[in-house]
């Protein structure tokens, strides 16, 4: 039994040796020192030895069982430590070459053109509300004082999803949300998407954004309503920006006035960005809120008035950034946005 017990050592050992894997490292350890491993078999005859034998030959089985489980060990950091040698050497890190660019994302001038007149609004006293993009044909229209044979209403001018349901065409309906819902005073402005057919040149696109604001209180006049524009374009656009009212026509403010700024660019001298005129586009559209809109919502329009004004975002910005084609927008081309 000695001999076979010092065979399985030596075989064991010159197998080790040759070993190129931690997984045959552990097939050899269950094949001689398992359960049922070679080295079992052996001691499980210790039986048949005399009562003197037997701690002789346990004491070299156990010595065996060392020597093996050394062997196994050594090899097995050996191995280790070759495969970690190689996946260095394959993974290895040239640090002179040059690093990877990351490149930090930023805000679309969209956003950042909706986060600033948020602040701005926010900072005069405003709250900032929102609404369904999908809205009534009664917020949309009819409670706005619209009339049943305006333009806006054609199929050729608005997205209908039903007859009564609609994607909306501004987001005066939100207006008419909160009118309903609260009480006077109101100081809101809501800022979102909003859907019309109408792309017939560079400034104008199917989907775009809007700005409203609402102003519901007692003795709210035309003189607050100019007041608050004139503050909001200076703060928008500097101290030195003059703001123009024009007469207008909206089914749902009157009296009414569409507002101009003077231009960004030459500051009311006049130059090629604006024909020499000294204004840019018309910005924004007012007014002093209808009494009929305040008796669709509820409200006494002998005891509050106000006034409501809408800009369109895309508009701004494209003022803001010397954009010249709506389309830019939305394009996402990087050539463009990077330049932000």
């Amino acid at each position: 039994m000695k001999e076979k017990i010092y065979k399985i050592r030596e075989e064991a050992m010159n197998e080790i040796s040759k070993m190129k894997s931690i997984d045959e490292l552990e097939e050899m350890r269950i094949k001689v020192l398992g359960k049922k491993g070679e080295l079992t078999q052996v001691l499980r005859e210790m039986g048949k030895l005399s009562k003197e034998e037997r701690p002789v030959v346990g004491e070299i089985a156990n010595d065996v069982r060392k020597d093996i489980e050394t062997e196994l060990n050594s090899t097995r950091e050996r191995l280790k430590n070759e495969m970690k040698k190689k996946k260095l050497e394959k993974e290895r890190i040239d640090i002179s070459m040059p690093g990877k660019e990351i490149i930090l994302g930023h805000r679309h001038p969209l956003m950042a053109t909706i986060e600033a007149l948020e602040n701005i609004f926010l900072s005069m006293g405003f709250s900032v509300v929102y609404g369904p993009e999908i809205e009534t044909v009664q917020n949309n229209f009819d409670a706005l004082n619209s009339p049943e044979n305006h333009p806006s209403r054609d199929l050729s001018d608005t997205f209908y999803i039903t007859e009564d349901m609609l994607l909306r065409t501004h987001t005066s309906p939100v207006q008419i949300r909160v009118m309903k819902e609260k009480k006077p005073p109101l100081r809101i402005v809501s800022a979102g998407r909003t859907f019309r057919f109408d792309d017939v040149d560079d400034t104008h696109s199917p989907m775009f954004h809007q700005l409203e604001g609402l102003v519901i209180d007692e003795n709210v006049t035309m003189a607050n309503l100019m007041d608050t524009i004139d503050t909001f374009i200076k703060e928008l656009f500097g101290e030195d920006m003059e703001t123009r009212f024009r007469p207008h026509y909206f089914p749902f403010t009157e009296p009414s006035a569409e507002v101009d700024v003077s231009c960004v660019k030459c500051k009311g001298k006049g130059c090629e960005a604006c024909n020499g005129t000294g204004w840019s586009m018309e910005l924004l559209g007012c007014g002093m809120v209808d009494p009929k809109v305040l008796e669709n919502c509820g409200i006494d329009p002998e005891k509050y008035s106000g006034f409501a004004f809408g800009l369109g975002i895309d508009r701004i910005a494209m003022v803001k950034y010397g954009i010249n084609d709506i389309r830019l927008l939305f394009e996402n081309d990087m050539r463009f946005l990077n330049q932000f």
